[in-house]
C-alpha cells in the first residue's frame, strides 16, 4: 500500500491557486485511474485504488496548508504504513514554473505544508515531490495563492500531467527510477511525452 498526498488549501476561493498544484497532481491521478475521493476522511478527502498494479490511497488535506500533518498521520497510522511508503506532492517557489523535483528525504524548505508533516511524522525521511509555479511576483505568501494566467496555465497544464508520471513512475518502480527520470528539465529528456 502507497500513500499519495496532495497539498493543498480547501475551500473554492483557493481552487486553481498555485499553492494547490499539490490537490491537482491528485485529481489527475483519480482521474486517469477512475479513483473516487469523495470519501471525507483522516482529516481529508480520500480516495482508495490500483495504480500501475500497485494499491494507493490518495489523500487531499483539508486541515489547511500549515496542518496538513495531522491527516498525513491520521492516514499512515490506519493503514500502518511505513515511510517508505509515502509521497507528498507540493508546490515549489523555488523552482523555475514546470519544473519537477523528486526528493526521497529533505528540509520543508520554509514550506510550511512540508513542516507540518515533518513535525507530525517526526523526521524528514520520507518521499516528495515539488512542481515548480515559478519565482515570486512580490509578496511570497500573496503570489503562492494566484493563479496561473495565459502562458504559465498552458506550462502547467503539461506539468500537471508530467508530475502525475512521476507518481505512477514511484509507485511502481520506486524513488531513485522516478528521479533519474523526472527531476532532469523536460527539454533534454526524449521520452517526455510518455509515459513511464
Amino acid at each position: 500500500m502507497k500513500l499519495i498526498v496532495g497539498l493543498g488549501n480547501p475551500g473554492e476561493e483557493y481552487a486553481g491557486t498555485r499553492h494547490n498544484i499539490g490537490f491537482d497532481v491528485v485529481d489527475v491521478l483519480a482521474s486517469r485511474w477512475r479513483i473516487g475521493m469523495g470519501v471525507e476522511k483522516f482529516h481529508g478527502t480520500f480516495g482508495k485504488g490500483d495504480i500501475r498494479g500497485r494499491q494507493v490511497v490518495m489523500l487531499k488535506p483539508m486541515t489547511f496548508m500549515n496542518r496538513s500533518g495531522r491527516a498525513v498521520v491520521a492516514t499512515g497510522r490506519f493503514y500502518k504504513l511505513e515511510l517508505a511508503d509515502l509521497l507528498v506532492v507540493t508546490d515549489d517557489l523555488a523552482l523555475p514554473l514546470g519544473r519537477l523535483r523528486m526528493r526521497a528525504r529533505g528540509s520543508s524548505g520554509g514550506h510550511n505544508g512540508l513542516q507540518s508533516v515533518i513535525d507530525r511524522v517526526g523526521t524528514d525521511e520520507w518521499c516528495r515531490l515539488r512542481v515548480g509555479i515559478g519565482p515570486p511576483v512580490g509578496v511570497p505568501t500573496a503570489h503562492v495563492l494566484t493563479r496561473f494566467e495565459g502562458d504559465e496555465e498552458a506550462v502547467m497544464r503539461r506539468a500537471r500531467g508530467r508530475a502525475a508520471d512521476a507518481v505512477e513512475c514511484w509507485v511502481a518502480d520506486g524513488p531513485d527510477l522516478a528521479m533519474t527520470r523526472f527531476n532532469a528539465d523536460p527539454g533534454e529528456r526524449h521520452d517526455d511525452n510518455t509515459s513511464p
